[in-house]
């Protein structure tokens, strides 16, 4: 996590459009569109997310619909549901979750690994 207190989206606030940053952020509420962030992103229980998504790190606990991609790693908790393909080089999806989509976990083999 970056060194200032991440942002915040709370329950009450719905948002419809391109969400670009370079800090944390949590979001607790609604979010249609884009977002492209370079450190974590935490979707929370009562997050609802449809937007393709660009972030370093990803944590969902809500509900997510929408393309992944992500340059460290994306968690799925138990009891989120995502929808959409994920491209991660760490992808965890924990028992309870639900998840319809495809998983990209493109990693760099030396040569001559398969």
């Amino acid at each position: 996590m970056s060194a200032e207190p991440p942002g915040v989206i709370g329950k009450g606030i719905s948002i419809r459009g391109n969400l670009s940053g370079g800090g944390d952020l949590i979001i607790e509420g609604t979010v249609e569109g884009q977002i492209s962030l370079h450190n974590h992103l935490t979707i929370e229980e009562t997050g609802v997310v449809r937007a393709d998504i660009e972030a370093e790190r990803l944590t969902i606990k809500g509900e997510m619909s929408g393309n992944i991609n992500a340059s460290e790693r994306v968690a799925v908790l138990a009891n989120a549901k995502v929808q959409g393909d994920i491209k991660a080089p760490v992808v965890v999806i924990e028992d309870g979750a639900g998840f319809k989509g495809n998983i990209d976990m493109d990693v760099k083999l030396p040569d001559g690994i398969l």
